[in-house]
């Protein structure tokens, strides 16, 4: 009898609590409805609900806000929805078309294959990219910052123009994809010059043992840029120790395998360099000019014309007894000194130097005589310049304040041990364009220098444009042999304001790194800080 009475028990409660609840929600769902239903015009807030009223609004408002934004997202997605089906739609219609001609015929022509039918378009679509590419052929350019140049390798190092603040002017390629880039470039180049096929020009007769193989070592410099849409470019030389021959392989990656461009053998015995130099007054940095070209040119290359051409009448002497005193010490008489009465102007200098030779075609090397250059230089400067085909604008490393750079000695070292390639020594001066190597009928044909440029600067940059106008290549790459050495510069109150402002800012690119220029900015408050720190060290030894 004690088990159904329980259960009685149990049922009844159950029954209250399904009412409780029944309750519940039918109080939740009314206020719900109160607090949903649309407000009329003659129900002004009563007193007390104030709060509320405002509440509702607020989320109301809130709510509002919400459903604009995701209408604004949906709306996004549905128009980026469509544009990749556009896209897709592209994609598979070229796919399709590609699909129809590899395809093979069905009217009873014989079809080679599909493999051999993508591999002519794989070749095909290759060649086209160097076709494009600014390799045989130069490409017309607005302006003078339109070029792309080149940065220059060894088999050790790369020479970039582009440092940021964490690369360094010449540095070993640091990324092994880098590394790996460079040193296939290297072998590629190999392969093509030890294994020519009938394009180089060379007899199949020949057999191996008839042909000088070339190796690494005799890898001597290089040149790569690349046009992001196209691929890469490079300029390979080599030549063996006791040769004079070069060997110069033109390599493209379109973006893919390597492709051979050319591969030609350059001859240089014989190729004269006209070096060119204005001059006005600076006598002592003249002396010290001529001493690197004694070195240089007439000691090690020997195939060398120098040509001076001197503004005034002061220094004109000591000019001269300059040149004589080189040319008896060393049994040179190569070289021409042109005198001009009148004010300096550098392009009409550089005009009047090219003008001055008349044994027809010559190589010229526009040069300042604050320049330091190496043998090495003037082949790089002999092997990129073509007549007809291509100029060579090289990016001088130009040195900072021996005075300032060497600070902690007693006095800066000799010359030869400034030349150095390191970001607190000097930098790649990128924005200058006075020292060219160019053939003298190409600088003819485009009508040398803007002679209405007086005094410092624009003439170069006038010269460098027509080029890029034109339909020469211009070759534009840091060069490791080729220094533009340290002196004080004065901007004359007669040069234009653009002059002016060209020449204030190469005074201060030239006068020492970042660092260096911070540590003379704040030099007072380092050695505030080195005496109190001589203080401290003093008062506690007292103590």
């Amino acid at each position: 009898m004690r088990m159904p009475r329980r259960g009685l028990v149990i049922q009844a409660r159950t029954r209250w609590l399904l009412v409780g609840l029944a309750l519940l929600f039918s109080l939740v769902l009314l206020m719900y409805l109160l607090e949903c239903a649309p407000q009329t015009d003659g129900n002004g807030s009563l007193p007390g609900v104030v709060g509320e009223s405002m509440g509702k609004e607020y989320y109301q408002a809130l709510l509002q806000e919400q459903e604009e934004h995701y209408q604004n997202r949906a709306t996004s997605l549905k128009r980026q929805i469509a544009q990749l089906k556009q896209e897709l739609q592209e994609m598979s219609d070229k796919l399709k078309s590609l699909q129809e001609k590899k395809s093979p015929k069905v009217n009873g022509v014989n079809y080679q294959g599909t493999k051999e039918q993508t591999s002519n378009d794989l070749l095909e679509f290759l060649h086209s990219q160097i076709d494009k590419a600014e390799v045989s052929v130069g490409a017309k350019l607005p302006s003078e910052y339109g070029v792309i140049p080149f940065e220059s390798f060894t088999s050790m190092k790369v020479f970039q123009l582009e440092m940021g603040l964490t690369r360094h002017p010449e540095e070993k390629p640091v990324r092994k994809d880098k590394r790996d880039e460079l040193m296939e470039v290297i072998e590629a180049g190999l392969e093509v010059i030890n294994n020519p096929d009938e394009e180089d020009g060379q007899d199949e007769d020949d057999g191996v043992g008839d042909r000088q193989l070339y190796s690494e070592n005799d890898f001597i410099e290089g040149y790569y840029r690349t046009e992001r849409d196209k691929g890469t470019q490079y300029e390979l030389f080599y030549k063996k120790m006791d040769g004079m021959e070069y060997r110069h392989v033109t390599l493209f990656r379109p973006f893919g395998p390597l492709m051979k461009v050319k591969s030609e053998t350059v001859d240089i015995s014989r190729s004269i360099i006209n070096v060119i130099v204005p001059l006005a007054g600076r006598t002592e940095a003249f002396a010290q000019f001529m001493q690197n070209f004694r070195d240089v040119c007439i000691h090690q290359d020997k195939r060398v014309h120098l040509t001076v051409v001197y503004f005034g009448q002061d220094g004109l002497s000591e000019v001269k007894s300059i040149l004589e005193s080189v040319a008896r010490e060393t049994d040179f008489h190569n070289y021409t000194l042109v005198s001009l009465n009148e004010e300096f102007n550098r392009g009409r200098g550089l005009d009047m130097g090219a003008r001055a030779w008349e044994k027809g075609e010559v190589l010229m090397f526009f040069c300042d005589v604050d320049v330091y250059f190496t043998a090495e230089f003037l082949n790089s400067c002999r092997l990129n310049a073509e007549p007809g085909k291509k100029v060579f604008y090289p990016v001088v490393f130009s040195l900072y304040n021996p005075a300032i750079v060497y600070a902690n000695q007693d006095m800066p070292p000799p010359v030869e041990q400034q030349l150095v390639h390191k970001k607190d020594s000097g930098f790649w001066r990128d924005f200058g364009f006075g020292m060219t190597c160019q053939y003298r009928t190409d600088f003819l044909t485009v009508g040398g220098f803007d002679l209405e440029v007086k005094g410092w600067g624009g003439e170069d940059v006038h010269l460098y444009r027509k080029y890029l106008h034109g339909e020469l290549m211009v070759v534009r790459t840091p060069v490791p042999g080729l220094f533009h050495l340290w002196h004080e510069k004065h901007c004359a109150d007669e040069l234009t304001p653009e002059q002016y402002r060209m020449c204030i800012q190469s005074k201060a690119m030239n006068e020492a790194s970042h660092s260096h220029l911070g540590m003379l900015v704040f030099r007072e408050e380092i050695e505030a800080h080195l005496r109190k720190q001589a203080y401290r060290t003093n008062s506690e030894a007292v103590g």
